[in-house]
């Protein structure tokens, strides 16, 4: 899509970090990454009675899971960073900001090795 705005293609040898620098667009990933983080923060630091937290809380009865690797869940990968308790560490705003630069910077890390 940039290189459409741009008028450039792929014959013009333009690598993408200069294409995004000339077109100054966010990347998307990095950007949900953010939301993602930053809601998950809101979340824990909301009241038990919230549905969000409950669903985000929620365990089945039967936890049995299916044979092979697990699907990764919607938490797994802030826990793997901010730890088991991360609920907790989301409660102090300024440790769960601190912890948020390390949490893009693992998510930009993953993204270039794809």
């Amino acid at each position: 899509m940039e290189r459409c705005m741009l008028g450039v293609s792929l014959r013009d040898r333009i690598k993408n970090k200069v294409i995004r620098e000339r077109t100054q667009v966010c990347d998307v990933v990095a950007r949900a990454a953010v939301l993602k983080w930053r809601w998950a923060g809101h979340i824990a630091r909301s009241s038990d009675e919230k549905w969000t937290k409950k669903l985000l809380c929620w365990r089945p009865r039967a936890s049995n899971r299916r044979v092979g690797r697990p699907q990764m869940r919607w938490r797994d990968d802030i826990r793997s960073l901010a730890g088991a308790n991360w609920m907790q560490t989301a409660q102090d705003r300024t440790a769960w900001k601190e912890k948020e630069e390390a949490y893009l910077y693992v998510q930009e890390w993953t993204a270039e090795g794809l």
